[in-house]
């Protein structure tokens, strides 16, 4: 069996413009604090994760803590968002419509056929251990719809305001056998 803890982010600094390299707030670093003493006993193999700063942010006291490096990989960033892109309307039209997107954004299905070719390829790399892979709420959504396609917007509204939070995927080769959810801090969503 294959364990992967996804780490959604902390709390993100929505001031700061730039999506790639925005950083956590004070508070969000603070909350990582909490993902390093939930993983400490996990005996983590590898550390995957988004390029975004915030992830890796989120995840790198875990990662120091256990002596390893964080495997980027550019997949499994977070979901490229076009003008006035995140608001509960267009959360719902994407939800609805996997192949929509606004002008210059992603749809669900781009987002989600990314990250689960990213998956893959970590879960054939790893089998049999246990890993954590940074991401983000929507690319998060995308790979937990497709082992379940009764994860909707109403799924991915209940996780909007929750960051950081751990959620468990056990894998038997590309199977999802298990579902846990184990973590989570309640955060005012302030998408832009």
């Amino acid at each position: 069996m294959t364990r992967v803890y996804f780490v959604r982010h902390a709390q993100p600094d929505h001031g700061w413009a730039d999506d790639r390299t925005r950083p956590l707030t004070a508070e969000g670093r603070t909350d990582s604090g909490k993902v390093l003493e939930f993983l400490k006993d996990k005996n983590i193999g590898s550390f995957y994760c988004s390029p975004y700063k915030r992830s890796m942010d989120t995840i790198g006291e875990a990662a120091a803590y256990y002596g390893m490096e964080i495997i980027t990989d550019e997949r499994l960033r977070e979901r490229e968002s076009g003008e006035n892109g995140n608001h509960h309307g267009m959360f719902k039209k994407r939800w609805e419509d996997h192949d929509f997107h606004e002008e210059g954004g992603e749809s669900i299905a781009m987002v989600q056929e990314r990250n689960m070719k990213a998956l893959k390829e970590i879960l054939q790399k790893n089998a049999g251990k246990n890993l954590v892979i940074g991401t983000h709420g929507t690319a998060l959504s995308s790979i937990l719809n497709y082992y379940d396609e009764g994860y909707n917007c109403d799924s991915f509204l209940r996780i909007l305001d929750w960051m950081p939070y751990i959620i468990e995927l056990d894998f038997e080769k590309e199977t999802c056998t298990d579902k846990i959810e184990h973590l989570y801090i309640e955060k005012e969503f302030k998408g832009k």
